[in-house]
């Protein structure tokens, strides 16, 4: 059986959330029903082949996909010493929210379904931003995610949400 080409729009943006600016990847099929913003976790980034695999697929199924770094290359370098800003659920779910109101903000992406696809402690920060913005996120999935770090926000969230686990 042959893969399907999907015809798509990439392109680089850049997201200003507080004092941060982050990149990301914003990729369009022709024709896309909704979008889906990536939290990376633990030490990852917008180019973690599992996630980008996964982008892809979802891009075949008409949704657009936003891979987008949560902190900046400064922060990583502290971060790769430290461990502790993967951690800082708080900082990351402020940044998927920032990145949220961009998505709406774009011509391209303020009508189209919007959903969340969180790994390892990006599962908790997209269930955090999801339980702040119950009227725009459509759904919240969690790749081996860190549902726990949630914490009080989980009992406020609203959209759908499956949570993968595995050994």
């Amino acid at each position: 059986m042959t893969t399907p080409v999907v015809k798509e729009e990439v392109r680089a943006v850049r997201i200003s959330a507080s004092r941060a600016s982050l990149d990301g990847d914003l990729s369009l099929p022709e024709g896309a029903r909704g979008v889906v913003l990536f939290a990376h976790g633990s030490g990852s980034s917008r180019h973690s082949s599992r996630n980008r695999y996964v982008a892809q697929e979802l891009r075949r199924s008409a949704l657009g996909t936003l891979l987008m770094d949560l902190l900046t290359a400064d922060e990583e370098a502290i971060d790769a010493r430290t461990g502790h800003l993967r951690f800082d659920i708080g900082l990351l779910a402020e940044r998927l929210g920032a990145a949220t109101e961009w998505l709406r903000g774009d011509p391209r992406t303020s009508r189209l379904a919007l959903g969340y696809f969180g790994a390892s402690t990006g599962g908790g920060a997209a269930l955090v931003a999801a339980a702040d913005r119950p009227a725009e996120v459509g759904a919240v999935v969690s790749r081996g995610g860190r549902p726990d770090l949630a914490g009080a926000a989980l009992p406020r969230v609203q959209a759908p949400t499956l949570l993968i686990v595995g050994g």
